[in-house]
This record gives C-alpha cells, structure tokens and sequence, in this order.
C-alpha cells in the first residue's frame, strides 16, 4: 500500500476494491438465489443482483467522474466471506437450515458493504466530491435495505421451521 500516500488515492483504492467485490458478488447470488427454497428469498436474491448490477453502473460512473479506471484490484475480504457462504451452502441440508445459512452469508457480505460503502461516503464528503456522496449513499442506502429484507426473511424461515418440528 505504499503508493497510498494521499485521500484521493486512498478514496480511489478503496473504490477499486469494491467495484471487485460487486462483480464477485454478482457471480454469487445466481448460484444462491438457484439453492434458495424459499421462493420469498429466492426472489430478493434475484432483485439484488439486479441492484448489485446497478450499483455497478454507479460506480463506472463515479470512476468516470474521477478519470479513473475501476480495474486493478482483488477484494479479498469479499471473496473470503464468499467462500465461506459457499461453504455453508455446501454443508447445510437443502430446505429451510440451508435458506437461513445462505441468509447469514448474505448478511455478512451486506455488513461488509455497509462498512465499506460508509467509508468511501466519508471520503468522497472530506474531498468534497458532493455528487459522488449522493451515488454512494444511494448505494449505501440499498444495503441497508438489502440486510433488513434478509432479517425478515429470516424471521419468516424460523417460523416455518418451528411449525414444521
């Protein structure tokens, strides 16, 4: 991280790596939403790679905005949460345990973007890039959304799973 030595660059580094961890995430949700049993969760898994696909189109926008190219950066922390929902999708038994674990998985990932989507909203704030704050909070905005749909979702699994014992 040593060529990190100013906000702009630490601001553009940080938004690379979150244009990585949006495109990995729109490899996963197909995959979860196609494992969901719950048709409820299937389809907010299906809106929010929609949504993720337009969080994308922010981002290029606001790289655009900065003259620069979005590429050049692999989000590990993502693909480490990634990997570890894939697991827990692999080892939970198909029905309403493996509809609550992919539901955890999907909640950390939206916990990570939550943190990481406030941060470059602070940054865009402290570079005075008034703009960029609107499309990040927008952004920011529909994780938050995101995280509550899957609470509830998770809500209406467990009741399903306490009539179903």
């Amino acid at each position: 991280m040593s060529n990190v030595d100013s906000m702009q660059k630490l601001f553009v580094n940080e938004l690379r790596d979150l244009y990585s961890a949006e495109n990995q995430i729109t490899k996963a949700l197909p995959k979860m939403a196609k494992a969901a049993s719950s048709t409820e969760l299937r389809t907010a898994l299906e809106h929010h790679l929609r949504e993720t696909e337009g969080q994308i189109q922010r981002l290029d926008q606001i790289f655009e905005m900065l003259g620069e190219n979005p590429k050049g950066k692999t989000c590990d922390g993502i693909k480490g949460v990634l990997d570890e929902g894939s697991q827990m999708l692999n080892d939970a038994k198909e029905g309403d345990v493996r509809d609550e674990a992919m539901i955890s998985a999907g909640q950390r990932v939206e916990h990570y973007e939550m943190a990481a989507y406030g941060t470059v909203r602070t940054y865009a704030e402290r570079l005075g890039k008034p703009r960029i704050v609107e499309l990040l909070q927008k952004t920011l905005e529909e994780e938050k959304a995101a995280d509550k749909k899957l609470t509830e979702i998770s809500n209406k699994v467990h009741q399903h799973m306490q009539h179903a014992a």
